[in-house]
């Protein structure tokens, strides 16, 4: 939990260009566009079930809900401002957002409609979706084809609960790289799924890495990335069981702001999973995310 503040605090300092603000806490409405209304209760009231509670990994608390709920808030935030949906505006008008903007937390993927897991509560990046589409809708007036939104999921384990939430709607598109051998050991069907073997070097994850971007801008037209960019696959990590270098996750990174910024598409990002032996090596991949983040977010307010 520490690597939280700490990638905060060494935000603040060294990138003050990043304007930091409080997350707000999703509310029920919110949070039941991607999950079932009992399940938002039990984790409310704390009546969730010791079996369900364990599968999560941490005890209840009411500080553990209100983390779950401003975890999802924030990316729904990050969301609205990449994509300019803070306020209705006038339908047809088109929107005007900060293109780039992102989750100092967040990626809760393991998060099912029914059921939390692997330390994940709530679904952020579902819930942002879901959200990011009816206000789209709202904004246009139902004049334009339905949002479509993609989730790159760049955490070295499987998107499952994502992957379920969104098997059956065709409006988003789930891409996940992941270790095959690694944590969820029964993974569900994302829309394009790569596994890669324990030990995997920076030079064949890229690849995979391009590969999966090239069939991607084959098969999908989004209007919103979400993007998930997992500290966890760094040969420091504990649970990653990857070897990507701190050089190969700015490239990973490059090539998805790169990607995203030359179709112009705005992108959401948020931290997920990083579990370094030395805790500030995790913080230095999420800091060098949030220098690359900057980096296109500069690009974008760049007359084109």
């Amino acid at each position: 939990m520490a690597k939280y503040q700490l990638l905060r605090d060494r935000i603040s300092i060294e990138l003050p260009a990043i304007d930091l603000q409080q997350a707000p806490a999703a509310t029920d409405g919110q949070l039941a566009l991607a999950h079932t209304p009992d399940y938002i209760c039990a984790i409310e009231s704390g009546t969730l079930s010791a079996a369900l509670q364990r599968e999560i990994g941490f005890p209840w608390s009411l500080a553990m809900a209100e983390r779950a709920r401003r975890s999802v808030g924030a990316t729904i935030a990050a969301a609205r401002i990449a994509m300019g949906l803070l306020s209705t505006g006038n339908a047809g008008q088109g929107l005007t957002g900060q293109g780039i903007a992102g989750n100092l937390a967040g990626g809760t993927h393991h998060a099912y409609a029914d059921k939390g897991g692997g330390f994940c509560v709530f679904n952020d990046v579902a819930v942002a979706a879901r959200l990011m589409q009816a206000e789209w809708s709202r904004h246009y007036k139902n004049s334009r084809k339905p949002m479509q939104v993609v989730i790159i999921d760049l955490d070295v384990h499987q998107g499952n609960g994502t992957a379920s939430i969104f098997a059956n709607d065709a409006s988003v598109f789930t891409l996940s790289l992941h270790g095959e051998k690694n944590f969820p050991f029964r993974k569900e069907a994302s829309d394009l799924d790569v596994s890669l073997p324990d030990g995997c070097l920076d030079e064949p994850y890229l690849q995979a890495l391009d590969v999966a971007l090239a069939q991607l801008h084959q098969r999908f037209q989004p209007d919103l990335v979400i993007y998930l960019a997992g500290a966890d696959p760094f040969e420091g990590d504990r649970l990653g069981r990857l070897k990507l270098s701190y050089s190969g996750l700015q490239a990973r990174d490059h090539r998805v702001f790169d990607w995203a910024h030359q179709k112009h598409i705005p992108l959401a990002f948020c931290m997920a999973g990083g579990y370094g032996h030395q805790i500030d090596q995790t913080v230095q991949v999420q800091v060098n995310t949030y220098c690359i983040a900057l980096e296109y977010w500069q690009k974008w307010a760049r007359p084109r």
